[in-house]
């Protein structure tokens, strides 16, 4: 057995007075280059500031609708096809490749709350204020034919939300309670309800398909299991969630938007503390979606811009804006992880790109090595400050801005007051919460 072992001669780095150099050892491998740090320190800045140069998100809007647009709802086999409800009760079908609007249905009388597309795609579910639940086919009507459901059920009450089961031919809506129906009866299979609030939204687990969530004005999140005929249990927050999204990779795990101007991603086995709460948002959060990857969610919110999240950041990589949107009621993210669409006030969709900076179309295999080392470069000096600030930094609206600074200084004042009073007060008295649990209220099993 041969064993190689270490051996340092101390002349050779160990200095006889404390004037002379320190020797330093140097590796003389052709391969190591003596600047290769500097030199990709220098390449690594470049393509950072290449990379904001290039962040040009924005690739079109979709217009035709003529009031706000409510709600919208992805086509399961169809990646170009999708579907937006508008507050006049019209529904339109987009080809996103060829970014037009390829057919339109009158609805419903008033809003269209929710809608949803059928797990195979051959048709779709529109609720509105009309206390109507209609199913539609997602194919036009033969020249001659008449545009008509081919489904109708009439509720008692109205329903602001609706989903469908990602396997079985069954949906819930959401009004007064969450009924689940099968699509072949006219009346609810069960109906289930804990409190006596208004439902805002309902939405199934994609992956423990019996699984199903729903957020009510009463500031509850509510998670029923559609075996039982009970809810299994709620959390409480400190105001109300507009509504949720379940992860589709993670079956526990669901992100939830509120009106606190904050996300909240909570594990539904452990409900006493969120996962992480998100904060970047100056007004209240309307809509959130879940990437396919289950790695990141993008979020809408009432201050007119929407941001993009990564599920264990507690802050945005992204913010969306134009100087003409106003506040964006709805955002789906698309099948193939590669771009967002949102809906807002003023009646128009807006396409963007889910990577800011990405080059859109074929790239030579030169071109994809060079933008896969630039990507390895950007990872391994993030942490350099001049790197960072650049990679960090985004041009704001002033109203969003000067929002984000007083809350700031609010935020600064309340913990300033927290510190002074646990200061004067008898050790234990003023207790240390985190600002995980601050806005959890209870949770109730």
């Amino acid at each position: 057995m041969r064993v190689k072992v270490l051996s340092r001669n101390p002349d050779d780095y160990v200095r006889e007075t404390k004037l002379d150099l320190q020797r330093v050892p140097r590796n003389y491998d052709p391969v190591l280059h003596p600047f290769e740090v500097p030199r990709e320190y220098t390449r690594a800045l470049n393509a950072t500031k290449l990379e904001r140069v290039f962040a040009k998100p924005f690739l079109s809007s979709l217009d035709g609708h003529r009031d706000g647009v409510n709600c919208m709802a992805k086509h399961p086999k169809s990646l170009s096809t999708v579907l937006s409800g508008a507050c006049d009760g019209e529904v339109k079908i987009w080809n996103l490749t060829k970014r037009q609007c390829i057919r339109t249905i009158q609805a419903h009388e008033g809003f269209v709350r929710g809608m949803c597309a059928r797990f195979c795609g051959t048709s779709f579910f529109t609720v509105g204020d009309d206390k109507t639940v209609k199913q539609w086919k997602m194919e036009s009507p033969e020249y001659g034919e008449e545009e008509e459901p081919i489904h109708m059920i009439l509720g008692k009450t109205v329903y602001t939300g609706i989903d469908h089961h990602w396997k079985e031919a069954v949906f819930a809506t959401c009004g007064q309670q969450v009924d689940i129906w099968d699509e072949q009866r006219t009346s609810p299979m069960c109906s289930l309800t804990w409190g006596f609030d208004s439902i805002s939204s309902v939405k199934f687990n994609p992956i423990e398909t019996y699984l199903l969530g729903s957020c009510a004005s009463d500031r509850n999140i509510v998670l029923y299991d559609m075996r039982k005929s009970t809810p299994l249990k709620k959390v409480i927050l400190n105001m109300r969630t507009n509504t949720m999204c379940w992860n589709p990779m993670e079956a526990f795990i669901f992100t939830a938007a509120n009106e606190d101007y904050n996300l909240y991603t909570f594990d539904m086995r452990y409900l006493e503390s969120p996962v992480m709460v998100h904060m970047d948002h100056v007004s209240a959060v309307l809509d959130v979606d879940y990437s396919p990857t289950g790695k990141e969610f993008v979020s809408a919110s009432f201050d007119k811009s929407v941001r993009i999240f990564p599920v264990d950041k507690g802050h945005s990589r992204e913010v969306y804006h134009t100087k003409r949107m106003q506040h964006v009621i709805t955002v789906k993210w698309t099948s193939d992880s590669k771009y967002i669409l949102c809906g807002s006030d003023e009646m128009n969709i807006r396409l963007w790109k889910a990577n800011a900076s990405e080059k859109l179309g074929v790239l030579a295999p030169r071109e994809k090595a060079a933008m896969n080392y630039n990507q390895k470069l950007k990872e391994k000096f993030q942490h350099h400050p001049k790197i960072r600030r650049i990679a960090r930094h985004r041009h704001l609206p002033k109203s969003i801005f000067c929002q984000i600074k007083e809350q700031r200084i609010m935020r600064e004042a309340r913990r300033r007051k927290e510190l002074n009073r646990r200061k004067h007060s008898k050790p234990g008295s003023v207790p240390l919460v985190s600002e995980k649990k601050k806005h959890i209220v209870a949770v109730v099993k």
